[in-house]
């Protein structure tokens, strides 16, 4: 069994290096992979020896100067004070307190990422900055870039995205605009995407991927009002910066799915956008993409019907933008649950058979795991009817919403009085008087609990059991790794002024479930964990709590922690992680779930770590490290943090 298994496990990364064409010792795109595994052959760091990394650099990004070479000895914290900051929320750019999620890339000896205000390059193995682009209009793409080797036509290229609105090429080799592109260098995406309305919001947020020389870019626009930017993916000309093809993420009139929506109430939609990362297949050609809710978020009384294609991954042919197939997670949603984490592509052994299969984590909670070819669900989902008495007048709420038969929900999905959390007593009487508040209790309840005129808590928050995190896979032991975070939305409804609409607000000044101060949740934990679902069976194959409170006393600590980020999976048999917002960067053994190794870091790591191998003939593992961010992180930095073996 043995050697068959190791030869398929080559097959499966061969083939995937192959069709994307890089070193299976290079980090080349944000996956790793077109298909979004985040695997890496590496195995110089593996279950033996992963208690004895120590840092190889630290490179201070928003000030843009020298790294600092780390010397700590195995298992000692480099970690300095964190300073306090908040970042902005939502479907951001990272925003207030220089927050960063950026996943560099590393090609042919050289480092590529977005560094808040910058673009750079640099020496993989120490840091030094080969090259700096300032980007002055808005900032770069707060999840990273992407990289394009190049043809006869056109050279090695970066391609990122801005705050603004606006596609930057830039030459991997001397970070100067590339002139053929577009206007020297620089697309403006805006037009055709704006629907006449100068003032909407529209940028990226996340790095384009690049196909056969096509740019693909998902979109950033507003959550709220109605009416604004379209959340359209595009494709344009890698080497001209031309729009290549448009995919209309609110079908129009005689488009499918159009009959989804009534009346002219598609017109000028906002929302429905890719904020999170693509994924392609490239041995079919299709893109497939994770859709966003659309506008206005938590209230759906003027877009009645099921809302295509808002919370849904669509495949479309890569080249063309023409739609293969379609699955909704969420009719008419009016919980913010996108779909935003990047799609990975596996494969599933049953009975002897391959089947081609695509796994998406959806905010609400469900792993959803389709065939990739048809989109069909591989163990099944059922749609079932969820509770409607309590959703706000006028809102023609669905009936019923698919939940996967398997896995079961990786996240919390519904909360009730006796659930109260009584980690601590000041937590517990904190959080029992708050839901006592109001007479009979907070509004709670099951899954799809809906927001109301009434203080509800909803669980899992708007933030979601899971967000843009990344997952990984490890084809070896088929297993997919998966973090996500268990605390709740706490927030009222109210009518606006004109009464045409409702918007969502705080109550008593707090829009978490938590106590704010010391950011512990209010139900009972656990309130951050990881799995790895085999992807074979459809079952759990381990659990593991992912995250410390620091504040608690000993042995009380180990509660998980919200988190924020993806992982990484090796043939070393580890996954590492960062994303909690405890400062800390970990590494699991892949085949058990057990935590071996965990190193304080100087701020959370929202992010995803990559690895590579460097001319030094070591492997690296790095990992981006601010803090902040919309989950309400309290430590800041400006790191990205290597390490290696002594």
């Amino acid at each position: 069994m043995g050697i068959p298994m190791r030869l398929a496990v080559f097959a499966f990364t061969a083939t995937v290096a192959a069709q994307a064409g890089f070193s299976q010792t290079d980090w080349p795109t944000f996956g790793h992979d077109l298909a979004g595994t985040r695997y890496s052959t590496l195995k110089q760091i593996d279950t033996r020896n992963v208690t004895r990394l120590v840092r190889a650099w630290t490179y201070h990004m928003e000030a843009g100067g020298a790294p600092a070479p780390e010397r700590a000895a195995p298992g000692s914290s480099a970690a300095g004070d964190a300073a306090k900051g908040r970042g902005r929320g939502g479907r951001g750019f990272g925003g207030g307190g220089r927050t960063s999620e950026a996943i560099p890339l590393v090609i042919g000896g050289v480092m590529y990422l977005t560094a808040m205000s910058r673009v750079v390059a640099l020496e993989p193995e120490t840091a030094k900055e080969i090259w700096a682009y300032d980007v002055k209009d808005g900032a770069p793409a707060t999840r990273g870039l992407e990289y394009w080797p190049g043809d006869a036509q056109s050279p090695a290229t970066v391609f990122f995205g801005t705050s603004s609105g606006k596609l930057y090429a830039l030459n991997a080799k001397t970070g100067k605009p590339v002139p053929g592109f577009g206007n020297e260098g620089m697309v403006d995406m805006k037009p055709g995407a704006l629907n006449g309305l100068a003032n909407s919001q529209f940028g990226l947020s996340s790095p384009p991927i690049v196909y056969k020389g096509l740019v693909i870019t998902g979109a950033h626009v507003q959550e709220g009002p109605s009416i604004g930017a379209a959340g359209d993916t595009r494709a344009w000309d890698a080497h001209t910066g031309k729009p290549v093809w448009t995919f209309h993420s609110v079908p129009r009139p005689g488009e499918s799915g159009s009959e989804t929506w009534k009346g002219d109430d598609w017109k000028n939609r906002s929302g429905t956008n890719v904020w999170g990362l693509m994924t392609i297949d490239a041995a079919t050609g299709t893109l497939y993409m994770p859709f966003g809710e659309p506008t206005t978020d938590y209230w759906g009384g003027d877009r009645p019907g099921a809302n295509l294609f808002g919370t849904a991954l669509v495949a479309v042919d890569a080249l063309t933008g023409k739609l293969k197939w379609y699955f909704q997670a969420v009719h008419h949603d009016v919980w913010d649950y996108d779909l935003c984490a990047p799609p990975i592509l596996f494969d599933v052994k049953q009975k002897g058979k391959t089947i081609p299969a695509v796994g998406v984590l959806s905010k609400a909670g469900y792993l959803f795991i389709l065939d990739r070819v048809t989109g069909k669900p591989v163990f099944g989902v059922a749609e079932r009817k969820f509770p409607t008495g309590d959703a706000l007048p006028g809102d023609e709420v669905w009936p019923t919403q698919p939940v996967p038969l398997k896995p079961p929900p990786l996240a919390r999905t519904s909360f009730h009085r006796e659930d109260m959390a009584t980690v601590t007593p000041d937590l517990n009487k904190f959080c029992t008087e708050l839901f006592d508040s109001i007479p009979g209790g907070l509004h709670a309840g099951g899954p799809f609990t809906h927001y109301s005129t009434t203080p509800s808590v909803i669980f899992p928050s708007s933030i979601g059991g899971g967000n843009w995190n990344p997952p990984s896979f490890d084809p070896g032991l088929g297993y997919l790794f998966v973090n996500t975070m268990d605390f709740g939305s706490l927030n009222v409804m109210v009518k606006s002024s004109d009464g045409s609409r409702y918007s969502r607000q705080g109550y008593n000044g707090i829009n978490r479930f938590w106590e704010p101060e010391s950011g512990m949740p209010c139900n009972q934990p656990p309130w951050g964990r990881i799995f790895a679902i085999n992807v074979n069976t459809g079952e759990i194959a381990w659990q593991s709590t992912l995250g410390v409170s620091d504040s608690l006393p000993a042995g009380k600590q180990n509660t998980g922690r919200p988190n924020i980020g993806g992982s990484l999976a090796t043939a070393g048999g580890l996954v590492f992680i960062g994303a909690t917002d405890d400062s800390r960067f970990r590494a699991f053994e892949s085949k058990t779930g057990k935590e071996l190794w965990v190193e304080k870091i100087d701020a959370g790591a929202h992010s995803a770590p990559i690895t590579f191998q460097g001319k030094d003939g070591k492997q690296y593992v790095v990992i981006t490290a601010t803090g902040g961010g919309f989950l309400g992180d309290k430590s800041h930095a400006d790191a990205m943090i290597a390490f290696r073996l002594p």
